[in-house]
């Protein structure tokens, strides 16, 4: 792997990301933290100047899918892409321990319609980022996770 890493994390909601994503030492960012509230269109465009800003570095690591609004900034500026997988059941049950959870963004009358994108992940956003991947990140090699306990070394190999 080069030297300088610029890692994109990708997953259904409650594989991970941001916890791996921030375990690596690398200067993270958290998409869902650059912008919290649901991503409107008439939001794109100010969200995509934060993303081009936050991705100019020479090191870090991006969490968060938001894939047609930001994978032709991200992915050429890649050097990996890390997607994280994890069963539904464990998805579905962080999403609601994070839902519940004092101070955080997450709220728990928004579960039933998270709960429904984890249902169907797989069979709808998935082929729609990889799609995009193929687009935007031909060339960036990917690695499949089954824990988000990986580390820095266990992606070089």
């Amino acid at each position: 792997m080069p030297t300088n890493h610029r890692i994109v994390v990708l997953g259904c909601a409650g594989t991970g990301k941001s916890t791996f994503a921030r375990s690596l030492g690398l200067p993270a960012i958290i998409l869902d933290e650059v912008w919290p509230q649901p991503l409107l269109p008439e939001d794109v465009p100010r969200f995509r100047e934060l993303v081009e800003h936050l991705h100019a570095g020479e090191e870090w690591v991006s969490d968060g899918n938001f894939a047609a609004a930001s994978f032709d900034l991200r992915l050429p500026r890649a050097t990996r892409i890390v997607w994280l997988e994890a069963p539904k059941w464990l998805c579905l049950w962080r999403s609601l321990k994070r839902a519940v959870m004092p101070g955080t963004d997450h709220r728990l009358r928004d579960y039933p319609r998270v709960a429904k994108f984890i249902w169907n992940f797989d069979r709808v956003n998935r082929p729609r980022i990889e799609g995009l991947i193929h687009e935007h990140g031909p060339h960036v090699p990917i690695v499949h996770l089954r824990n988000s306990k990986a580390t820095l070394a266990d992606l070089e190999q």
